[in-house]
């Protein structure tokens, strides 16, 4: 008895470390927001989706198909539908990723029982029957209020085929991809503004070099028309994380009248591409080492950022993040090739700290998509034939819509140090805006898994008068999730630990938790 005993308790002592419990201490930290020295625009681009054909995304994930016992409209599920809306997603990148670059658009349109099907070569092998297309991805947008951001492709398409799709879903008078159109059903042409020229053609999109990827842009996008009074937002295929050459060739080679957009895909990993690491069931040094990764993103923005101000020193062109998140080993008992993998409470803050470092540079960053919507990688959906869950990562684009289209004010913050394995980083990561009604929204993160921090911050150049009850995300431990079976272990909560008096706003900020308060 003695011996069990003493096992339950060891056992219980290493489950602490691991899953980050523990007696807290509370720590102190100072911040001071400038409310009246906002000067750039927390573009709501900056909180897209992206959703590919890829495992689950897009089949079963969005669309069941009208005669599916699930509860649809129009072949959408009615869940993910409402889910969606609520977090008021801006924009929706289709049809990839890797399987753009091998998708041909016509395979996906007219009557879904004569559609060809197609070997999904890059994501297992499966067999892609083309039920879900144009139609069906458009419509859906219009269903969510999401505007659509279509990638086409440059790796294995031609370039009459990028024109006539775009032909086919924007242009109103008589040709005969508009009169296709509408013999499918379809009599008024969508509004499409983003176009993506191609996706990581360094890679997957055609292996090319820059100097290569750039005469093809130009070719391709020569014919990417504007119809009537559809003015696409062109967006150039650009580096993969630090590959700076990448972008300071294409922003030398292609004319900058030819693209609004540049992009930028990085993902955060464990340790590396080889040691993804595992989404749950992790080790407190993997919680950190994530955490120190994320904040790689401020250095590659920043880094890009100066190549693009050399070419482009009014910042005409956007900087769009249009892959990010994080990316673990896949679930174990899961096909390798749908990138199934579960959300906890870690990647809920590792969210957080990359849209506020978003905020941080809206000045250049002006859209970006979190890589997927529903059941891959950092997916802020997950489902299970009839039954959907809300990942942790979900509720952080419910916390930030406030910051959507709001100013971005200066905020800094001197923060205590979360300390581990003899590196450090600093505890807690913020971001502040105000918005179109004069609300200010402040938005603090505590990555220290063990303390709780009291933030004393001084509001300066403003004459708010109170705060409101905020919202919090947190659980009981880093590691903890939302299950099929227990849905509601990291939510959306109410938070009454914030006060506001004389100008000073105090929030005592739980461990490992993400807090938003309402200064009015």
């Amino acid at each position: 008895m003695k011996n069990l005993f003493t096992t339950t308790i060891a056992s219980l002592m290493f489950a602490t470390t691991l899953l980050g419990a523990g007696k807290k201490n509370e720590e102190k930290a100072t911040a001071v927001i400038n409310a009246d020295q906002g000067e750039y625009t927390i573009n709501r681009q900056i909180y897209g989706q992206f959703s590919e054909h890829l495992g689950r995304c897009v089949y079963e994930g969005i669309w069941v198909g009208e005669n599916s016992p699930i509860p649809n409209t129009n072949g959408y599920r009615n869940d993910v539908v409402e889910a969606l809306k609520r977090i008021k997603i801006p924009n929706l990148r289709w049809p990839g990723g890797c399987f753009a670059d091998e998708y041909h658009w016509m395979d996906g349109i007219g009557p879904r029982d004569k559609r060809p099907k197609m070997i999904n070569t890059n994501w297992g092998g499966v067999t892609e029957d083309n039920s879900f297309g144009t139609h069906e991805f458009l419509n859906f947008c219009e269903l969510i209020g999401a505007e659509p951001y279509i990638c086409g492709n440059l790796g294995s398409g031609s370039v009459e085929e990028m024109s006539k799709w775009i032909e086919y879903m924007t242009f109103e008078g008589e040709s005969p991809m508009a009169n296709l159109r509408k013999k499918n059903g379809r009599e008024k042409p969508w509004k499409v503004k983003f176009f993506g020229v191609g996706n990581e053609s360094w890679g997957c999109g055609g292996n090319m070099t820059p100097e290569g990827y750039s005469e093809n842009y130009r070719r391709y996008a020569t014919f990417c028309r504007n119809y009537g009074n559809n003015k696409l937002f062109k967006i150039a295929g650009g580096a993969n994380s630090s590959d700076y050459n990448w972008t300071e060739v294409l922003m030398k080679n292609i004319p900058h009248w030819m693209m609004q957009g540049i992009s930028l895909h990085n993902y955060t990993f464990t340790t590396s591409w080889g040691d993804k690491g595992n989404a749950t069931g992790f080790s407190m040094d993997d919680y950190f080492k994530v955490i120190e990764n994320g904040r790689k993103m401020d250095d590659l923005i920043s880094r890009h950022s100066m190549i693009l101000d050399m070419y482009d020193p009014r910042k005409n062109i956007a900087f769009v993040v249009d892959e990010w998140g994080m990316w673990y080993n896949v679930e174990p008992g899961t096909n390798p090739g749908f990138l199934y993998q579960q959300n906890t409470l870690r990647d809920a803050l590792l969210a957080g700290e990359i849209l506020n470092i978003f905020h941080a540079h809206c000045d250049r960053v002006r859209m970006a998509n979190i890589a997927q919507m529903v059941n891959v990688l950092q997916a802020i959906i997950l489902t299970d034939k009839e039954k959907m869950i809300l990942t942790p990562t979900y509720y952080v684009f419910d916390m930030y819509k406030v910051h959507q289209d709001a100013t971005m004010l200066p905020m800094t913050v001197e923060s205590p140090d979360y300390s581990r394995m003899n590196r450090k980083i600093k505890a807690i990561s913020s971001t502040a805006s105000v918005d179109k009604n004069g609300a200010i929204h402040v938005t603090l993160i505590n990555f220290d898994p063990g303390n709780d921090i009291e933030v004393a911050c001084e509001v300066r150049g403003s004459d708010v008068k109170e705060v409101t009850d905020g919202q919090i995300i947190t659980g009981k431990e880093v590691g903890a999730y939302n299950t099929f079976e227990s849905p509601y272990q990291v939510h959306l909560e109410n938070f009454k630990g914030a006060k506001y008096k004389n100008g000073k706003l105090t929030v005592k900020l739980p461990a490992k938790s993400l807090v938003t308060v309402e200064l009015k």
